[in-house]
């Protein structure tokens, strides 16, 4: 497979499923030309494994600072928020992320997803950062929130997007790009119906390994090395070369994150 650099922008490289071989995948994503992993935090109990990682690779993985909506809980939340808001006030992060709404296991806690989420999105204005969104069965509810906390600060990406053209385009509207992976490969995953309507410029590509790894892989552990299928594929439904895909994404996620 020809080599072409890549930017990973979204791995959990520091979850329990690496715990066997994380230097071996972390080498087959450089071996693949993956210049940077960046790597998304979930919650309070996941900060010490992604800062471990990142201090044993720095400059290649790159820790990002949020909570991600299913750790939030109306008991925990205060907790939770306290501990992102005082790792993001003692150093740089390249993102607010991942933050956002999962409405998928539980929609009784939409109000205190939403409330958490406006809160990382203001301080990601106050320190100049993007925010890196999850979206899971709510993406209504995540361009809504977007829509109204809207000024010249608020940047992103909405990651691993699976949603239609016309929430696609609302969110390139809003200044935001579109992060594609593995579900741009499944057969009945829409993308084909979304990503050849959208130029190249709003894209980043990622895995979110480990999970929702690309076909020949779906249904198989995820890794960083994987993310040149994702490209392959949005290079054959924009009817153009893989080299162009990589430069003009890689360039887009430099562009998009701090660091």
């Amino acid at each position: 497979m020809a080599q072409h650099n890549l930017i990973e922008t979204h791995a959990h490289i520091y979850s329990r499923k690496f715990d066997s071989d994380r230097e071996e995948v972390i080498d087959r994503a450089k071996e693949a030309g993956i210049s940077r992993i960046y790597m998304p935090n979930v919650d309070s109990e996941s900060i010490d494994a992604m800062m471990e990682v990142e201090h044993r690779h720095p400059y290649y993985c790159i820790a990002q600072m949020g909570i991600h909506p299913c750790s939030i809980k109306k008991e925990t939340m205060d907790k939770e928020l306290y501990v992102v808001e005082d790792w993001l006030n003692k150093r740089k992060f390249s993102a607010v992320g991942e933050i956002g709404i999962d409405l998928y296991w539980d929609k009784s806690t939409l109000p205190y997803q939403t409330e958490a989420f406006k809160i990382q999105i203001e301080w990601a204005k106050q320190k100049d950062l993007p925010i890196v969104i999850h979206a899971r069965e709510s993406m209504e509810e995540i361009i809504t929130v977007l829509e109204e906390v809207k000024d010249d600060k608020l940047k992103g990406v909405l990651h691993c997007f699976s949603g239609n053209l016309d929430q696609a385009e609302r969110l390139v509207n809003l200044g935001f790009y579109l992060g594609i992976g593995g579900v741009s490969t499944f057969k009945n995953g829409g993308l084909d119906q979304v990503i050849p309507s959208i130029d190249l410029k709003h894209l980043v590509v990622e895995t979110d390994c480990p999970y929702l790894a690309p076909v020949p892989h779906r249904g198989k552990r995820n890794e960083p090395s994987y993310v040149q299928l994702v490209a392959e594929r949005i290079a054959d439904l924009k009817g153009t070369g893989l080299t162009e895909v990589a430069e003009a994404t890689t360039k887009n996620a430099l562009d998009l994150f701090a660091m």
